[in-house]
């Protein structure tokens, strides 16, 4: 029989295990509940910096939400790959989750006013979490071999980098303060743009997006959606709820869901093309598609309060509109990442000409500034189209797959059509 010091060494291993070595990731998983409570921890973030702007809806007020958001989201987005790269779910895992969400929370506190008065709290706070992810980093290292130390050791260099930069960022004027957190977010997506396209086929293949990646961005992108329901929400519970205010809200939040219907039907849960180049497209592209659909939320607020406007306010129009048009050609730069994308390559082009296409009449929507109930009508109009479009073509090629192919051989096609666009 075992001894009671060995039973307690096991069940110790078993729930403090090592960071999983480079490479060894499993490639097929789900996303956990610990995931999952994580990301809605950082939406929280996310929220407070739309709220923040839909109440400075000016070009200030765009730029310190650009750069905050691109922070938060490296933030993620560094905590995401080293997750699914080393991470167990365990009681270490679960502490290092915790670690992080208790240096959050205050980040986002201090949100609201990062680009003035709590400038100097956010660059410190953001300097301790993104140290203790470079620590993480540096103790994964620790385990990989050598094929695999290249890859660590930039991962380590680049995090403690922005920890560095972050918190002497602090001693820094407001607005330079803000700049050098823009340039560094540039140089920390250049710099992993630069990594992955230099890496070798043996740490590409660790690198590639797997399911639970994709299930990762995609939940994340789902969560960040709500904000557009909080958007109107916030608005009617400002304003006195009447027929147009609420007809207003109630299409405001269609917009919303024609956005979430865009990404996922043409782009959501697929995976790129297993090259450098295609994985470097599909996770960083996004980062400005998610905050395209933060913005919109933020703006939805100021939509449901003017709803009684013969003409929406500028700032409100632009954003809304110019979202939604950033929300068409993101979804289709993604998806031209995708594997699906040439062998469907008949409905894929078009529908690529056909939402930048939109896209110009949904800025050119926000520049006439209609009233809110007629832009909000006019962008459902819109983003149905590509929809639109995916139907029709998909109709006529399973008519043309019928009259032209033994039944089987149609039956065969369109299972493997299963999750590609509507049809």
């Amino acid at each position: 029989m075992t001894s009671r010091h060995e039973r307690w060494d096991r069940l110790r291993r078993r729930l403090w295990q090592p960071p999983r070595a480079h490479g060894e990731q499993p490639r097929e998983r789900v996303v956990g509940p610990l995931e999952l409570f994580y990301d809605l921890v950082v939406v929280v973030l996310v929220a407070q910096a739309a709220h923040h702007f839909a109440g400075h809806l000016t070009w200030r007020g765009l730029g310190e939400f650009a750069v905050v958001f691109a922070l938060v989201w490296i933030a993620w987005f560094n905590g995401t790959l080293h997750h699914e790269l080393h991470g167990h779910e365990d009681a270490r895992g679960r502490s290092v989750f915790l670690l992080q969400i208790l240096v959050l929370v205050p980040l986002g506190a201090f949100i609201p006013e990062a680009g003035g008065a709590r400038g100097v709290a956010f660059a410190v706070d953001a300097g301790v979490l993104f140290a203790v992810l470079a620590v993480l980093w540096l103790l994964a290292a620790r385990g990989d071999s050598p094929e695999f130390r290249r890859p660590s050791t930039l991962f380590v260099t680049g995090t403690a980098v922005c920890a560095v930069v972050l918190a002497a960022s602090s001693a820094l004027p407001a607005d330079a303060r803000v700049l050098t957190w823009g340039l560094l977010a540039v140089a920390y997506l250049t710099g992993f743009a630069v990594m992955v396209g230099a890496a070798t086929p043996v740490q590409a293949v660790a690198l590639s997006v797997t399911g639970a990646l994709t299930e990762r961005f995609g939940l994340f992108i789902i969560i960040v959606l709500g904000e557009t329901v909080t958007g109107v929400v916030d608005g009617l519970t400002h304003e006195p709820t009447n027929a147009l205010t609420l007809a207003v809200g109630l299409v405001a939040v269609v917009v919303g869901f024609g956005a979430w219907w865009t990404y996922f039907d043409f782009a959501g849960h697929r995976r790129p093309r297993p090259t450098r180049a295609s994985t470097v497209q599909w996770m960083l592209v996004h980062l400005p598609l998610t905050a395209a659909v933060a913005a919109m939320g933020a703006a939805m607020v100021g939509l449901v309060e003017h709803a009684h406007d013969s003409r929406t306010p500028a700032a409100t129009a632009w954003v809304i509109c110019g979202g939604a048009a950033l929300v068409l050609c993101t979804t289709m730069v993604i998806a031209s990442s995708l594997r699906v994308w040439r062998p469907d390559r008949g409905l894929y082009r078009p529908l690529a000409a056909t939402c930048v296409a939109v896209a110009v009449v949904c800025v050119g929507v926000g520049a006439a500034r209609p009233a809110p109930l007629v832009l909000g009508l006019a962008l459902v109009v819109l983003l149905g189209v590509p929809w639109g479009l995916a139907v029709a073509y998909r109709l006529s090629h399973e008519e043309g797959s019928a009259a032209g192919e033994a039944p089987e051989v149609a039956e065969h096609q369109n299972d493997n059509r299963r999750q590609d666009p509507p049809g």
